[in-house]
């Protein structure tokens, strides 16, 4: 029996892939992360599926009812918010079951910056605007940051910046970035993308965490920043789609 890590996507019941979907209701036993999913997630399990809620289970906890279900010969279904290559703790968890003998596999699933970015109807990525978005978190009450990932630096690119765990954050953040990206820079916040809750914000640095606190946000966001958020209205032309280019 495997252990089958599956991204449930944003948290909209109709975002996740074919085989995800096919994956839970295969599986006898599914622990998901109840804090960032739509319940209706759950409704592509099968009648009788046993449901673990884990977010007041530490990482140990996890691993015993993973390995319990399958020594009982049941396949496993372990939700993750998002894609399991983010912040999923997808390493630990799967060191862990090494460990213990157990088999895995990993489906991916839809990012929360991409369900952020369709919500808003932002291309992050705009010719000789910008072309790289860099995907990171901050620390507060969380995992130390390496050294060499400070916030200015990834600032000094000006590329698309997509901050994780950040909400709380907002102010301090918006007064960090503004001397390399300017007061101006458009702004987005999205809480529970694609979730019947969401929410969008939309501003610049010097506006956005006066909105933030107003809407009392805490978790469950993402923040985007840069000049490709802005409603780009000329921008140089693709090469690829380019009629000139030689096919």
């Amino acid at each position: 029996m495997t252990v089958h890590f599956i991204g449930a996507g944003p948290g909209a019941a109709d975002l996740l892939t074919v085989r995800a979907v096919n994956l839970l209701r295969a599986s006898q036993v599914c622990l998901y992360a109840g804090t960032y999913l739509d319940p209706e997630v759950l409704a592509h399990c099968a009648p009788g599926t046993e449901l673990i809620d884990t977010q007041r289970l530490d990482l140990d906890q996890i691993t015993d009812q993973l390995v319990q279900a399958h020594r009982a010969g049941k396949e496993v279904a372990r939700l993750c918010s998002g894609d399991p290559s983010l912040y999923s703790a997808l390493t630990e968890q799967t060191r862990r079951l090494d460990a213990h003998g157990v088999p895995w596999d990993i489906t991916p699933g839809v990012p929360a910056y991409a369900a952020a970015a369709a919500a808003v109807g932002a291309e992050l990525t705009v010719p000789e605007v910008v072309q790289s978005v860099v995907l990171t978190r901050t620390q507060a009450r969380s995992t130390a940051m390496p050294s060499t990932e400070a916030l200015a630096n990834f600032a000094a690119t000006r590329a698309t910046l997509v901050l994780h765990l950040a909400i709380t954050r907002v102010r301090e953040l918006a007064a960090e970035l503004t001397s390399e990206y300017g007061p101006d820079c458009p702004t987005v916040v999205v809480y529970r993308a694609s979730q019947p809750e969401q929410l969008i914000l939309r501003g610049t640095l010097s506006t956005i965490a006066d909105q933030v606190e107003a809407a009392g946000l805490r978790q469950a966001a993402v923040i985007l920043v840069g000049r490709a958020l802005g409603g780009v209205v000329d921008c140089a032309g693709s090469h690829l789609y380019d009629p000139a280019r030689s096919r």
